[in-house]
């Protein structure tokens, strides 16, 4: 295979992993998944993305005291969440929803089923571990813009060790918490996280892929 087609394989490989086993990766191995992500491109190779990376054990007390605080705390980002999806953005959201919930049995209107599989998010999906992705405030869009290129790189660097991983903005919807467990500075913002392990093959969230939107919806050429 060429490397075009196994960088291609690769991308078309990659899927939120929503369940793990419980078995923790090796220290060096999550190490060299981050040394081979830190060689992104970014705006003036200024590398804005501040990782944490909790093992196991911190990894269990964090989804223990983040499921809590979640369902007394209300939402609370340091960047805004999108005001609305709308048109194309929306459907694709509302398609990868009911994919997930057709996966795991949650029928249409089950407003229970929905909400517990949501808070699902705040264990961690049973993660053995965790990043949390944090950017400097005063590189605005462009810190987001660089982080999200590391995110990209450290989540096919796992799949190209048979890992499993899930991007996570909701942990971000509840930011000062994050904040305060992780004891992040003032001058930088919340992002994201990233919860991490072997996947869960037999996982029920983990038996469906979203689709992807024709070259035609996205590509305009002149």
């Amino acid at each position: 295979m060429s490397q075009p087609e196994s960088f291609a394989a690769l991308l078309r490989a990659r899927a939120s992993c929503r369940g793990f086993l419980s078995e923790p990766v090796a220290h060096e191995v999550i190490a060299e998944v981050l040394r081979d992500a830190q060689h992104v491109p970014s705006w003036c190779n200024s590398q804005p993305w501040q990782v944490t990376a909790c093992g196991a054990e911190e990894t269990a007390r964090l989804a223990v005291a983040l499921y809590e605080h979640v369902g007394q705390a209300g939402h609370a980002s340091d960047i805004d969440f999108p005001s609305a999806y709308e048109d194309e953005y929306k459907a694709r959201r509302r398609e990868c929803g009911w994919q997930l919930y057709e996966a795991v049995g949650i029928e249409k209107g089950d407003r229970v089923g929905s909400a517990a599989q949501m808070r699902e998010n705040f264990r961690l999906f049973g993660a053995p571990h965790f990043l949390l992705i944090t950017t400097p405030k005063a590189l605005g869009p462009y810190g987001v813009l660089d982080c999200g290129a590391f995110v990209t790189a450290v989540l096919l660097g796992l799949e190209a060790r048979g890992l499993g991983g899930i991007a996570m903005a909701s942990v971000a919807g509840f930011a000062p918490f994050m904040r305060d467990w992780f004891d992040v500075g003032d001058d930088r913002d919340v992002l994201c996280g990233i919860a991490l392990g072997h996947p869960d093959r037999d996982a029920a969230a983990n038996r469906f892929r979203t689709t992807r939107a024709p070259e035609g919806e996205v590509v305009t050429w002149r």
